[in-house]
């Protein structure tokens, strides 16, 4: 299958060699040609495994065996062999991504891009070691850390905001072991983050490295299409429980920032299953609500520190890949990406706005309202959430409230509330004094929730990643690796 950049129809290469790369050429990023032909009912027969080798085997057909790879991947590491359960809380069924080895939504694409990067590898006959740069608003981080940690031939730089996660997502990353690891904090946000990890592909482009880059971040379609399954895995859920019949459109509420969570959803639909609405949730930094809204896209804003910090985040990657998906046309997306980067704005025609608010429905949430919601469904249905997935329920509802559309609804659940104890446990009333630690084994006191072990077993844990540096000095910080 041919892949090319988003900003340009010139940069052509297999799916393999999209997986190996990452980024495209020119700062782009891959999409295939077409969407490949689906049985998506045939897939929802499957177990988790199978439906996740069936989409991967339909997005990347040139890395091989992909059978084992996907067995390789899930095997014994997550809490359940169905890796995404689903619960029903309320009116809505909760999908629970945060059941795999560091306790968020990444673990699912994240579990799954070493074993497809090492396999590219080897088909493509590649000798050289690759760098992972990867750039974390607080989860990506750790869980690419945990998937590529001492993988032979592949090295991963983890780079996160300064001050711009919580405590524990910290001391997730600096206490990671593995030889082939080197994780940095960045003076300023993630957005500063991660244009400073595509800058730095940008500067090494033709340049004669001892290592070949490639990302663990979104950008990166092996990294993307892992998460399609669990939309999948969701509906047969809904399926089994009898509350859809084959063919019913469920909606899905999804917290996101960099729009690769949501944009999953999106190419599940395309692939045929039945997908109603895709309402994206963001928290108070909703310039992803404000451009579904209105068709434009504007990035001068001040980046504010939420309860929610991995969606704290003003430059939304995969937004670019929905562009493309729209209009087919790289020579737009091309031109907006170039308004973006020059003037921090653009607006999108509006056919194309008319195309994106029939697919998608958006509404954000703030910091009061998240822990409105944590407070209240814990109360009414003995659920505990996090302030992500607190994004996703306040979206849920105005959805609902607001279009008297009552089609099943899907909340994603994109990361343990233990990860964040502090709003957690203010939020139902706790005392939030001591350390994230205290707070968790509180928390886990006052509700009866387990602590999972890879978050109980961090507090004493040794620093072994403890660097701080400007933005500027991202460059060579790599290049001395």
């Amino acid at each position: 299958m041919r892949y090319h950049s988003t900003r340009s129809q010139d940069f052509s290469v297999d799916s393999a060699q999209a997986v190996l790369n990452g980024l495209a050429p020119d700062g782009g990023l891959y999409m295939p040609e077409t969407i490949p032909q689906f049985d998506w009912k045939s897939c929802l027969q499957g177990t988790s495994q199978e439906m996740s080798t069936a989409i991967l085997s339909a997005f990347l057909p040139d890395i091989p065996d992909m059978k084992t790879l996907v067995k390789k991947a899930y095997t014994g590491k997550f809490e359940t062999e169905d890796l995404t359960p689903s619960v029903p809380v309320g009116d809505y069924s909760v999908l629970e991504l945060f059941r795999g080895p560091t306790s968020a939504f990444k673990d699912v694409a994240l579990s799954m891009l070493p074993q497809l990067l090492t396999a590219a590898k080897k088909e493509k006959g590649m000798q050289e070691d690759i760098l992972i740069l990867t750039a974390t608003s607080g989860d990506t981080g750790k869980a690419a850390l945990e998937g590529f940690h001492d993988v032979p031939g592949v090295r991963i730089c983890v780079f996160y905001p300064h001050g711009g996660v919580s405590q524990v997502q910290r001391a997730q990353m600096v206490t990671q072991e593995g030889n082939n690891v080197t994780v940095c904090a960045v003076e300023g946000n993630f957005d500063d983050a991660q244009t400073g990890v595509k800058n730095i592909f940008a500067a090494c482009r033709g340049k004669e490295l001892p290592f070949s880059l490639s990302s663990a971040n979104s950008i990166n379609i092996g990294r993307l299409a892992p998460q399609i399954m669990y939309y999948f895995r969701a509906y047969r859920d809904l399926l089994d429980s009898g509350k859809i019949s084959l063919g019913d459109k469920v909606n899905f509420s999804v917290p996101t920032g960099n729009f690769g969570d949501i944009l999953a959803g999106y190419l599940a639909k395309k692939l045929g299953l039945p997908v109603g609405r895709l309402i994206c949730a963001s928290n108070a930094n909703n310039v992803l609500t404000d451009f579904i809204r209105t068709g434009t896209y504007d990035k001068r804003r001040p980046l504010l520190k939420t309860t929610s910090p991995s969606m704290d985040i003003l430059v939304s990657s995969n937004l670019e890949r929905l562009l493309y998906l729209l209009s087919g046309d790289t020579e737009l997306v091309a031109s907006l990406m170039a308004k973006l980067n020059t003037e921090g704005v653009y607006t999108v025609p509006n056919t194309m706005m008319e195309q994106i608010q029939t697919e998608f429905w958006a509404a954000f949430c703030d910091d009061e309202k998240a822990a409105e919601i944590i407070g209240r469904v814990y109360k009414d249905y003995g659920y505990l959430c996090d302030p992500h997935t607190a994004s996703g329920w306040a979206a849920a509802e105005s959805y609902v409230r607001e279009t008297g559309d009552h089609t099943p609804m899907v909340v994603l659940s994109t990361a343990s509330p233990y990860k964040f104890p502090a709003a957690v446990l203010s939020a139902i009333g706790g005392d939030t004094s001591g350390s994230e630690f205290t707070q968790m084994a509180r928390l886990s006191q006052i509700t009866g929730v387990p602590i999972p072990k890879n978050l109980s077993s961090l507090e004493g844990k040794e620093e072994k990643h403890t660097g701080v540096i400007s933005k500027e000095k991202m460059l060579p910080f790599v290049l001395g690796l």
